[in-house]
């Protein structure tokens, strides 16, 4: 007795690309592709690299995290002040001129 499902699989269906080399481990035929509302995604099965592709087929860039995009996420600091004593140098003459 065969049943059949109406119902679609939330999971896309991931399929291994034939001789793709994973860019992170050089790896071969270890990349699958799938796509999320048409955009075309990938990942290694070997050493978990994933990225996403434009239209072009070129991979976009994840931003990498640096102190300009993640200081305003942060509360800034209070600036403490410190006193400073400066001792003249005994070594060091005025001369008169």
């Amino acid at each position: 007795m065969n049943t059949s499902n109406n119902t679609q699989d939330t999971e896309p269906k991931k399929r291994f690309i034939a001789g793709a080399v994973c860019p992170a481990c050089q790896v071969i035929d270890g990349i699958r592709m799938w796509e999320v509302d048409g955009v075309p995604h990938r990942d290694c099965v070997h050493c978990g690299y994933s990225d996403t592709l434009n239209a072009a087929g070129n991979s976009v860039p994840n931003e990498l995290p640096t102190r300009i995009n993640t200081s305003a996420l942060q509360k800034p600091k209070e600036a403490q002040g410190q006193a400073l004593k400066f001792f003249p140098n005994p070594k060091l003459k005025k001369s008169d001129s």
